[in-house]
């Protein structure tokens, strides 16, 4: 079996920031000094992943041109539409050459353990085809909205806004892509089939996360790295 690789989802168009995205991609905003990209590239260097893959739409040759150099990055365009979580990790399923993809959203800022080494250290392929990283809501910096999912007392998941945040950071079996139509689909699609299966678990964060999908984010996240 191939080592795990690492798919950093950076495509989206950011509409929740307003005005920083019009003229850039959300993942190159400054946090903390330094891009969001930057803070989820960390994350899976830390990890020692076996290949990192980034995707791209809107505003792609400013990411794509951000990556140039980094010979551990290659970067997947989605034109001339994006293809939404699922459809951009399948799209890029040759890059990844990998049966394991640890997929992390662009748009978080970690303060605590590595995530994907978090993940790595919980995953058991025998039982799950998903294992998705948790945070409470009490350290889900930023969240808006409530929580994503529960976990039962053997940690499978099920749908849950009172319950834990799902920070972004999951593990899952690249199979799971297989037999869904051409063109966009969402990761919903594919949870629904594992929670269907009872393979679909999550794990708990023990750091904190900040969500910098929207502007007041920011300056939390970096008081979050300041702070904690």
């Amino acid at each position: 079996m191939t080592p795990p690789a690492c798919m950093i989802l950076a495509a989206g168009f950011g509409t929740r920031m307003g005005p920083l995205t019009q003229t850039r991609p959300k993942p190159l905003i400054p946090v903390a000094g330094r891009p969001l990209i930057d803070h989820a590239l960390g994350q899976a260097r830390g990890a020692g992943v076996g290949r990192i893959v980034v995707n791209g739409h809107h505003h792609a040759d400013q990411m794509r041109a951000h990556l140039r150099g980094m010979a551990d990055v290659a970067f997947s365009e989605e034109q001339p539409v994006i293809l939404d979580s699922a459809g951009g990790i399948r799209h890029a399923l040759p890059l990844l050459a990998a049966d394991t993809i640890f997929t992390l959203n662009a748009d978080a800022v970690w303060s605590g353990p590595n995530a994907l080494a978090t993940l790595a250290a919980a995953w058991d392929p025998e039982r799950m085809d998903v294992l998705a990283l948790m945070v409470p809501q009490s350290r889900a910096v930023g969240r808006q909205g409530g929580g994503d999912f529960a976990r039962d007392a053997d940690g499978r998941l099920g749908w849950d806004k009172a319950g834990e945040v799902y920070t972004g950071a999951q593990i899952l079996k690249a199979g799971l892509l297989d037999g869904y139509p051409e063109g966009p689909f969402s990761l919903h699609d594919v949870w629904r089939a594992a929670m269907a299966q009872g393979r679909m678990f999550g794990t708990p964060y023990k750091g904190y996360w900040a969500d910098v999908g929207h502007p007041d984010g920011i300056a939390l996240a970096e008081e979050m790295v300041t702070d904690v």
